[in-house]
Parts: C-alpha cells; structure tokens; sequence
C-alpha cells in the first residue's frame, strides 16, 4: 500500500513524466484492446502521428498480463497499483524460501530488509517499468531451485525471458553457478544455451522485425562496435575492466549500496552470478547514454535486489556450515537482525522517505494551471506534452514528448501543451522552450492558453 501511495501521490500532483510511464500506458492499453502493444511516444522520433510497437524497442511480452487491469481502469494508475503490487508479492515466495533453512524470524526479517529496500523504492519512484515482474519470478525461481523442482525453475527462468530480453543474461548467469553443483548441471547447461539463444533470437530476428534497431542501445563503443568484438577485447583485455568499472565512481557506489546492506553475503553464494551478469551488463558500458544505467536512480536495481537477497541467504546458510562447532551460531541471527535494521536505517536517504513527509503530499504552486491547462485539450487528439502533465493526458488523448522541429521531424502534432517554467527533456535550456512557442506562433499557432508559465496552442489548419 506504501508504494502505492507513493506513485499515486506522484501522479496526482504532476511529478511523474512521459518516459517511461506514458509508453509502457500506450503500450498495455494496446493489448487491452486486442491489439499490439504500440507507443505513440516511441514512434513520434520517426513520424508524426505514428505509433511504434514495444515489442521492437524491448521484447517483453509479459506486459500483456497486465490488459484485464485496463479493463477495470484505463489509465496509467493501474500501472502505478500494479507495480507495487508485484514488487510486494515478492516477499511471499522468498519468505518461504528464508523461512526453510533460517526459520520464521529470519525470514519476516529479511522480508522487511526487502521490502524497505532503496532499489525497490526507486523502482517505484520512477512509475512503472516491466522489471516490475522480476523481484517475484525471481523469488519463486529460487524457491523452487531450494525445492528441486526441476520443472518449475526452467518455468520461471522461461517467466524472466519474457519480461525483457536481457533477463537472459540473469538466466545464464544462473545457469553458471548451477555448474557447480553435480546434480544440477544439466540444468545449467540447458539454461547457458537457452539463454545465450534468447538473446541472439530476440535481438537480431523478433525485435528487427517488429522495427528494432540492434544497436539501439549499444553503450559499449570502448569496447568495440559489435558484441563479438566487445567481448573479445574483455577477454583478451581482463586488466581494462577494473578502469571501466570504477570509472566513473558512481559505478562503485552502486554495487557498494547493493551488497553492503547484506554485509556481503551474497559473495559467499554462486547464486551471485546471475544478478552480477545483469551489472556486468550495465557497468561495463562506456558511453555516457549509460549515464543511467550506473546510479541508484531509476528501476534497474530492482532487476536484481532480490537475486541479491536470496544469494545472501544462500551465503549465510553457506557460512553457518563452514563454521559449525566454531561457536558463531550468533553470527546469522545478527545478520537477519542487522539488515533489517540497516534496510529501514536507509529508507529516509531514498525514494520510500517521501511518504513520511507532510509537505510531500501537497501539490504544487502550479497544479492548478497544469489543471486548466490540460482542459483546454481535446479528447483523442495528438498533443505534444510538457513531460508532467503528459501521464495525466494519456488515457483520452495521443501524447507525445514536446520537442522542437528538426530536419528527420519537421512535422508538429496539432496541439501543444507547452511549460515554459520547467526544463523540458528534448530542450537544452529554457530559452530554447520559449523559442519553440513563439516559433510556433509564427507558424499559425494559435494561443488558447496560457497561465503560471503552461501554455496551449493549436494550429487551426490541422485541427480544422
């Protein structure tokens, strides 16, 4: 309930934004009309108006299970309520897989550590995104590894492929570490081939042919142009990956954050080696459009938190063996103990300490005008947005990013919500912002609106 109130609040006092909430809301409503999961957003950097499928941007399918939710509410709130209810669901299959080999106590804690998590609060401050689904596959995946339930592992390692295709490197960072151990081998190497084939598959045949590019998000140029060569210059090149991976230091901090709050069990566990295969992915990027990727903003941490936490536990139940009849039986009643405490100790530095703020609730200077603004905008017309006021705009109109004119997009959606107080993504300053509007103006435009720096234009030749 507390991560709900936490991207509800956000969404009705305007503080969520078009990317990536307004994508993934075009998306699922595609779905729940029968329809394919297409983004006006994506597809407006190629042509005004059109729309481009999801499944060529990321393949993730799952997205689909969340369209009946549409069908009892179409808006982006349901994406809001959903996530949160998944990201929390999670703790009921790793509670059980704590409570079989540390007992109740440990794992109501170690539950608590989970659910106060900064990753997982981050997650949700960032409004939605389908890794929403991994902390629960995970959870079970593991639980039912603990069970040896063959089936049911490959099940939810097949579950995590279809939440986005670089879950694949989390299965065959999992299919590694069950190498290790004698009867699961078979199943290691069937997930290390099923894996490696997803993401040949996904990437260079299903998302090309629902208009991908490969490359799209290639961050690794240092490297090489290619993934071939990218991973040959690694392995032939080991003593670079220590450069990339402390520079720059917020890559330190990160996995400094991920592991400490479990005084570094999870190191103890092979488990460890599907969640680091995921921070491979993202700390040895290069580039700085993988800025993002690096800090503890954002939902990429909540892909692997709990794989950290069931290694964790591995790690503790690893440890207790090693030292049996040593005297440290206080050491894993202390951990769980410790990393619950530490969990809600760091809660007020993150996202989840915005609930116990007062001020945090009240809306700003501006909703008013960001209110009437938005009325002044017709139902099912496109409309170029400001980015806090695009999520509010989504369930009736065809939104889409404001951003200038450009030689690839010289075409302007018809309306245009425009905020000439707040910096806007696709603008390098505020300036530039005011420029645009007055440009518009000068095009035909016509200015319906304008209060507390919100402005709205048409131009009456497409709306006509």
């Amino acid at each position: 309930m507390g991560y709900s109130l936490l991207g509800l609040v956000k969404f009705y006092t305007f503080r969520t934004g078009i990317y990536d909430l307004v994508i993934f809301d075009q998306g699922v409503r595609g779905y729940a009309n029968f329809g394919p999961p297409l983004s006006f957003v994506k597809g407006n950097w190629q042509e005004l108006g059109s729309a481009f499928s999801l499944l060529g941007d990321h393949f993730s399918p799952i997205l689909a299970l969340l369209a009946p939710l549409y069908w009892i509410h179409n808006g982006p709130e349901t994406l809001i309520v959903a996530q949160a209810a998944l990201l929390s669901l999670a703790v009921v299959p790793f509670w059980t897989y704590v409570n079989r080999v540390l007992g109740a106590r440990a794992a109501y804690l170690l539950g608590i550590a989970y659910l106060l998590s900064w990753p997982v609060a981050e997650a949700v401050n960032f409004h939605f995104h389908e890794y929403a689904f991994v902390p629960l596959i995970t959870a079970i995946l593991f639980e039912r590894l603990q069970a040896r339930r063959r089936s049911h592992v490959l099940a939810a390692a097949v579950a995590l492929l279809m939440v986005k295709e670089d879950l694949a490197l989390f299965v065959i960072g999992l299919g590694v570490s069950l190498l290790f151990v004698h009867e699961w081998r078979r199943t290691g190497t069937v997930m290390i081939a099923t894996g490696v084939g997803f993401l040949w598959l996904t990437s260079n045949v299903i998302m090309p042919a629902f208009g991908g590019d490969p490359a799209r998000y290639w961050y690794y140029s240092e490297w090489g142009r290619t993934p071939g060569a990218a991973v040959t210059r690694i392995m032939t090149r080991p003593q670079e990956i220590l450069s990339v991976l402390s520079t720059p230091d917020t890559k330190l901090w990160t996995l400094l954050l991920l592991i400490a709050p479990l005084l570094f069990l999870p190191l103890l566990s092979p488990y460890v080696l599907a969640p680091a295969a995921l921070l491979a992915e993202r700390m040895l990027a290069t580039d700085p459009g993988a800025a993002g990727w690096w800090g503890t903003r954002y939902h990429y941490n909540a892909a692997i938190v709990m794989a950290l936490c069931c290694a964790g536990v591995d790690g503790a139940v690893r440890l207790r063996r090693a030292v049996q009849g040593r005297r440290l039986n206080w050491f894993t009643p202390t951990w769980t103990v410790v990393t619950a405490v530490i969990a809600v100790g760091i809660v007020p530095f993150f996202a989840f300490g915005n609930v116990f703020m007062p001020n945090w609730y009240k809306a700003g200077p501006r909703s008013a005008a960001a209110v009437e603004a938005m009325r002044q905008i017709p139902d099912d017309v496109l409309v170029e947005a400001a980015s806090a006021v695009g999520p509010n705009m989504s369930a009736r109109t065809k939104v889409v990013a404001w951003a200038a004119k450009t030689a690839a997009r010289p075409e302007r959606a018809p309306w245009i919500l425009a905020d000439l107080k707040e910096k806007q993504p696709h603008f390098d300053s505020l300036q530039d912002q005011a420029a645009d509007v007055e440009l518009l103006r000068q095009r035909g435009y016509h200015e319906i609106f304008s209060q507390d720096g919100y402005v709205v234009l048409f131009d009456p030749v497409s709306v006509g």
